[in-house]
């Protein structure tokens, strides 16, 4: 049963009171029209529990703005929201606009490498690509629940090469503050095509502040590099902006059940990142507070963002064979002061 504000109502209770679902609920399209977001596409979801957060078909299904009884937790960029038709895979920062989430994937992803004699920019190129096949369902449930399910397809493909496929269905439910993903990649080829994925969730102010605090119960945690090392003490604190900060990268292992969770007490306010080993078994923790680059993502992934060529010369690259699928799952959690 529903609860809104304070209060648990079955659908009948509800209905009584509102003459239509999107006066506290639903999804609605517009289109961005002015800038470098021109043409853009969006999907606004209200859950009328105070989360709000925009879907961009536009971007590989990406997740931009997300807020909690308007708190913003979502880090977006100096880019702010760029079109595909600006997308430069030699540079991917200038598109990169951060939002809740940015996916990385699906044949490469992580630093720009070249693999077996191509070259492959940074995180690959599903993210700047639109999605066909885009649909809105909402609606009540067997159960009493009125969910609202925005899904898509975006295919990563090239004459004589790979033909990936993501399938991406985004559910939230009405009174929740919770967002749940489900991917599936398909090789609709017909030869055998690599695979890696990595989920680029972006938190920024003021959720992160000197005050947040990053709990996970993955394990073996490692640095990436030097600049990392120095790090490795505080990676889960966090400070004020730092003028000329330079990244810190920190990968751990996932496990059956991880978690991961930046909190911050002084605001009363947290996300939490729920994931599978067997679908995601590494967990990446970007930290980058510098000024106006004031951010923190915290990345599920089927491998360390090192770039496809270290990946397949240490043996950890995955593949999928002809028609083979592969699955991943992540629920997002939201809390605020005030939240019922």
């Amino acid at each position: 049963m529903p609860k809104l504000f304070g209060k648990e109502l079955s659908k009948t209770e509800i209905l009584k009171r509102i003459g239509d679902i999107s006066q506290i609920a639903g999804a609605v399209r517009y289109t961005y029209d002015e800038g470098k977001a021109k043409g853009v596409c969006a999907i606004e979801v209200k859950t009328g529990g105070g989360l709000r957060f925009v879907i961009l078909p536009d971007k590989g299904m990406n997740i931009a703005y997300t807020e909690v009884n308007g708190t913003p937790f979502s880090y977006i960029s100096k880019t702010g929201i760029v079109s595909p038709a600006h997308y430069d895979e030699t540079d991917f920062l200038r598109s990169f606009e951060g939002g809740l989430l940015t996916t990385c994937g699906l044949t490469y992803m992580g630093a720009p490498s070249v693999d077996e004699g191509v070259a492959l920019g940074a995180h690959g190129r599903i993210s700047n690509t639109p999605a066909f096949d885009v649909s809105i369902h909402q609606g009540w449930d067997e159960n009493g629940e009125y969910v609202i399910e925005v899904s898509g397809k975006v295919r990563e493909s090239s004459m004589f090469g790979d033909n990936l496929v993501l399938k991406r269905t985004i559910k939230a439910y009405l009174g929740e503050n919770k967002i749940y993903l489900h991917d599936e990649v398909e090789n609709a080829g017909f030869n055998k095509s690599p695979l890696m994925v990595l989920y680029h969730f972006n938190f920024g102010y003021p959720l992160l502040s000197e005050k947040s605090l990053l709990k996970t119960n993955c394990e073996n945690l490692r640095p990436r590099d030097a600049d990392a090392s120095v790090g490795v003490d505080d990676c889960e604190k966090f400070s004020p902006p730092i003028e000329g900060y330079k990244e810190q990268v920190f990968y751990r292992n996932s496990v059956k059940d991880s978690y991961a969770q930046l909190i911050n007490p002084d605001l009363g306010a947290s996300v939490k990142l729920e994931f599978s080993a067997e679908q995601l078994p590494y967990f990446v923790e970007w930290k980058q507070v510098g000024e106006q680059d004031y951010v923190v993502g915290l990345e599920p992934a089927t491998n360390p963002p090192d770039g496809r060529a270290k990946v397949r010369a240490d043996g950890e690259l995955n593949f999928l064979e002809p028609q083979q699928k592969r699955e991943f799952d992540i629920t997002v959690s939201f809390e605020t002061r005030g939240v019922l």
